[in-house]
C-alpha cells in the first residue's frame, strides 16, 4: 500500500512538473482551437466599428489573419488602455494575445511578455488646420492625450522641452473622449500615436492637421501571457510568415497604403530570423 502511494505521489509530480513547462496558454490554445484576441473598438484605425456597425481595422485583420493560420477561430475581446494589460496577467488570462496599438516598452514587459514589433509608429499633436504656427505654439496651450498611456507622459516631457513647467495636459478615457475634447473646443491639440490621429482627422476632412515632427518612437507589440515561450514563438513565427509571403503588406496598404483613407508609409521591417 505504502509503494502505491508512492508510485502515485511521484506520478503527480511528473505531471505537475510536465504541465508548469507546457506551455500553458500555447497547449490550450491548440486544445479548443480558440483565440481569444483583446481589440480596441475605438482606436481607428487599428480597432473600430465602422458605418455599417462591422468590427474592423488593422489589428483585427492581423488577428483574424494570425488565428487564421494557426488553424484557431477567433474570439473578439473589447479592451481598452487601461485593461489591456491586466487581461493578459488574469489567471487563466482573460484573452490570449492583445492587439491594440500598445508600444511595447520595458515598464510593460515587467508584466507581461510581447512578440517582435509588428507596427511602427510615433506619437505627435493633432490642432485645428492653421491654429499652430509654430510648435512652440503648443507648450502654452490645452493638451488633451489619453489616460493610462505614454502618449501622456511624453506630451507633458515635450511641452516642458519647449519651455512650459507646468503644461496643461488632460487625460481622457479613450480616442473617443479626447477627439471630442478636441472638436468642442475644450482643448487645443491633442497628443498620441500619429496613426490614430490621421484616423479620428479622416472623419472631419480638411479641418485638422498633424503639428511638428515625431516626438517619440512607437514600436507596437502583441501583448502575451508572461512566461509562455511556447505561445511566444508560434505568434512571432506566425508574423514573421505573415511578412514574408506579402500577406503583411496587403493588410497594411488596405488601411494605410497611399489610396486608403489613413495613407502612412510603412517606416519599418519586421525582424526577421533565418
Amino acid at each position: 500500500m505504502r509503494v502505491l502511494k508512492i508510485t502515485a505521489m511521484a506520478a503527480l509530480l511528473v505531471l505537475a512538473a510536465s504541465v508548469a513547462f507546457a506551455g500553458p496558454t500555447y497547449d490550450r490554445v491548440m486544445s479548443t482551437k480558440v483565440i481569444k484576441a483583446g481589440l480596441s473598438n475605438q482606436g481607428i484605425p487599428f480597432g473600430f466599428i465602422n458605418d455599417k456597425n462591422e468590427w474592423v481595422g488593422f489589428d483585427v485583420d492581423m488577428a483574424t489573419e494570425i488565428a487564421k493560420r494557426l488553424g484557431c477561430k477567433l474570439e473578439k475581446v473589447v479592451v481598452n488602455n487601461n485593461t489591456r494589460i491586466s487581461f493578459v496577467q488574469t489567471n487563466p488570462p482573460k484573452v490570449d494575445m492583445v492587439l491594440s496599438n500598445m508600444t511595447h516598452k520595458r515598464v510593460r514587459d515587467e508584466k507581461i511578455d510581447f512578440s517582435i514589433t509588428y507596427f511602427f509608429d510615433g506619437q505627435k499633436f493633432l490642432a485645428r488646420k492653421g491654429a499652430v504656427k509654430d510648435v512652440k505654439d503648443l507648450a502654452n496651450m490645452k493638451i488633451g492625450s489619453m489616460q493610462g498611456t505614454t502618449s501622456i507622459v511624453n506630451a507633458k516631457a515635450y511641452l516642458q522641452e519647449l519651455g512650459n513647467p507646468n503644461p496643461q495636459v488632460t487625460g481622457y478615457d479613450g480616442e473617443v473622449a479626447m477627439f471630442e475634447a478636441l472638436n468642442s473646443g475644450r482643448v487645443q491639440a491633442i497628443s498620441t500615436d500619429s496613426t490614430l490621429l490621421l484616423g479620428y482627422a479622416a472623419k472631419v476632412p480638411g479641418k485638422y492637421e498633424l503639428v511638428g515632427d515625431f516626438i517619440s518612437d512607437e514600436p507596437y507589440g502583441i501583448g502575451l501571457p508572461q512566461d509562455d515561450s511556447a505561445w511566444r514563438d508560434a505568434i512571432n513565427f506566425t508574423l514573421q510568415d505573415i511578412w514574408k509571403d506579402g500577406t503583411y503588406k496587403k493588410i497594411y496598404d488596405k488601411w494605410f497604403g497611399p489610396n486608403s483613407d489613413y495613407p502612412f508609409p510603412l517606416t519599418s521591417k519586421i525582424e526577421m530570423w533565418p
